[in-house]
């Protein structure tokens, strides 16, 4: 346990509930950087920008029109961002089905990751929508469109938010010293966790099959009958790709919180996750590439588009993907981070070309998003990195659990 964890432990066991939180709404590093002032100018002028398109409608921030409905808010934050929230339910398959101990280490953090993801993204998703307010609906049963994928997918979003946060929760308990609160909530864990990994892979799936109905208005080298699994896929190597960068980037600025578990299995955690990575990426060419064959896409390559699509294809993920398998079996990490880079923007590049990009590809006049919805999206993605970096430094993600609770885990997961 490091000095901070202990110390955290120890003065939760000695202080009243009420003076221990006040004291943890304290800031534990510096205020004033870089990162911190750029993401406030973006939240303020964020602030100002919902206000104006609250009060006057998306036309007045947005470019969004009949044609193209769905913009960057949806494109980016919703459609790629669940993407790399894919994480989440692949290291928790790993860990409590396959019970494969290595990963252990990471699952909290990238649990945290995933969920801070559906909740950021997701509740971007209500900027976009004109009439907000009727978000409620499809819960309360106002408005049930039970033949709809969106449908779907919405309540495949809102259960497994509720899953993460329960797996989430023994990790609240241990922060707070909740000892009764956390053998309870450790006693379901396992079934949130299948729970979870079945509805993550049903709603990725479901954001491809979104798109099956707009095959007129998808240029044809993104549109496929396999684009439901093509998202499945990718949200498997795009998770992984955050994982990577996640922890590379945690094991500099999470230092003080790392415990000695997570700084010892790091580079093992990182090879692993490459190797899958890189079969996933393998299966995922094979379905492109009987996609490609089968739908007699050879003609489409000879124009922009064409060119576009190798780009994507060849430079971001049969590259990245040779990266993962070499960096793997060379164990070079410096490779395995670089592959994990250019999967991330192989990511964004398909997810936007899918939702918009490619979308009316043959429109007079397309779509380009506006300044402020630019800044929007990326308010939303500061704004999650400030919460995430708030929860790392005070519960117990990377940085190990007081003993009680690691017995109490051990317990009801049947290890020893």
């Amino acid at each position: 346990m490091t000095t901070s964890t202990l110390g955290r432990v120890n003065a939760r066991t000695t202080e009243p509930l009420g003076t221990f939180l006040r004291s943890e709404l304290k800031p534990k590093g510096e205020l004033i950087t870089t990162f911190n002032v750029i993401s406030v100018i973006l939240m303020l002028a964020t602030a100002a920008i919902l206000a104006v398109r609250f009060w006057g409608g998306l036309e007045t921030v947005s470019n969004l029109d009949q044609l193209f409905p769905w913009g960057l808010w949806k494109g980016f934050c919703v459609v790629t961002g669940v993407a790399f929230a894919g994480g989440a339910y692949v290291v928790c398959f790993l860990v409590y089905i396959m019970r494969l101990e290595q990963y252990r280490p990471i699952v909290r953090i990238t649990v945290l990751n995933g969920f801070l993801a559906y909740v950021f993204y997701a509740g971007a998703l209500l900027l976009d929508l004109g009439r907000p307010w009727n978000v409620i609906n499809p819960v309360i049963g106002n408005s049930f469109g039970l033949t709809s994928v969106l449908f779907l997918v919405a309540w495949h979003f809102m259960l497994y938010m509720g899953a993460q946060a329960l797996e989430l929760s023994p990790a609240v308990a241990e922060w707070l010293g909740l000892r009764k609160a956390h053998r309870w909530l450790e006693g379901l864990t396992l079934g949130a966790v299948i729970f979870g990994i079945c509805l993550s892979m049903l709603h990725q799936s479901g954001l491809g099959a979104l798109y099956l109905m707009a095959k007129p208005k998808i240029h044809p080298l993104w549109y496929s009958e396999f684009i439901p699994l093509l998202f499945l896929i990718s949200s498997i190597f795009a998770g992984l790709a955050i994982v990577i960068l996640q922890g590379s980037i945690a094991s500099k600025v999470f230092r003080r919180e790392l415990s000695a578990s997570v700084r010892n299995s790091h580079t093992r955690t990182l090879v692993g996750v490459a190797r899958i990575s890189a079969g996933a990426m393998m299966a995922y060419l094979f379905l492109q590439l009987i996609t490609f064959v089968h739908e007699h896409h050879a003609a489409y390559l000879t124009g922009v588009w064409g060119q576009w699509f190798l780009i994507e294809l060849l430079g971001f993920v049969a590259i990245p993907m040779g990266m993962f398998m070499v960096g793997a079996s060379q164990r070079r990490v410096g490779m395995i981070r670089a592959a994990a880079v250019l999967t991330v923007i192989g990511i964004v590049i398909n997810r936007l070309n899918v939702s918009m990009i490619a979308y009316n590809w043959n429109a007079p006049q397309h779509y380009v998003p506006s300044w402020q919805e630019f800044v929007v999206a990326a308010a939303v993605v500061c704004a999650q990195i400030w919460v995430f970096r708030w929860l790392v430094r005070r519960l117990p993600v990377v940085s190990d659990p007081p003993a009680w609770a690691r017995h109490e885990s051990a317990t009801a997961e049947g290890r020893p």
